[in-house]
């Protein structure tokens, strides 16, 4: 058994990533990014839960049931078709790994009924960094926030990027990131996946992120 070489502890932060197995696609239509997003709110408890059920009445949303006891706080995500990035602190101990466990095998059951598939759909356990500096954890914003830009231009880490409006247009609607949540801070039913209080207020206004993201655009060799 392979051991985490990460220990999460309350307080810290931490950059939670994943892919397919062999990098396959993990994500082919918008029901299965929705459903994901959806577990990323429902997981986010020490109740059990039955998606299922809950989804059965086309006028709930599953946003609006009441969630006690939250494991971990979310501060942006991003979901691309073969992986997955999560910016997160754990409110108690072992939250992480509990969250991550819980939307990991619901989304696995989703995924291998809907497809017959049968297996592990992703690459062995998350994968995690430790966001040990206030430079690192703010500059993973916009790393995760950026993640879409590549449908545009693959290369444009290299090169840069000229036509920023376009970009920003293409990202804020892009609806399976939290980007829309930190461009308008609008109120979306989504946005209550984001617990922004738990983590250093970076950006306190559109403008604030706006800057913030258009200075990455333009720099060249993100990580």
């Amino acid at each position: 058994m392979s051991i985490r070489k990460i220990s999460f502890v309350e307080g810290e932060f931490y950059h939670i990533y994943n892919r397919g197995n062999d990098k396959r696609l993990i994500f082919h239509d918008n029901q299965d990014y929705r459903y994901f997003i959806s577990l990323m709110f429902i997981a986010n408890s020490e109740e059990a839960f039955n998606i299922v059920r809950l989804m059965r009445n086309t006028n709930f949303s599953i946003y609006n049931a009441p969630i006690d006891q939250s494991l971990v706080s979310i501060g942006a995500y991003v979901l691309m078709p073969n992986h997955f990035h999560i910016l997160i602190t754990q409110k108690k101990e072992g939250g992480i790994s509990k969250f991550m466990q819980k939307v990991g095998t619901g989304y696995a059951m989703y995924y291998n009924k809907k497809y017959k598939h049968s297996g592990s759909i992703f690459e062995g356990k998350f994968k995690s960094r430790h966001l040990n500096t206030d430079k690192y954890l703010k500059y993973i914003f916009s790393y995760i926030h950026l993640n879409p830009v590549k449908f545009i231009d693959k290369s444009w880490k290299e090169r840069g990027i000229k036509d920023t409006s376009k970009v920003l247009n293409f990202l804020n609607n892009y609806e399976y990131s939290s980007f829309i949540d930190y461009s308008d801070f609008s109120s979306r039913e989504e946005s209550v996946i984001l617990s922004s209080e738990y983590f250093p207020n970076y950006f306190p206004n559109e403008s604030h992120f706006y800057k913030e993201i258009l200075e990455w655009l333009s720099y060249k060799e993100m990580y």
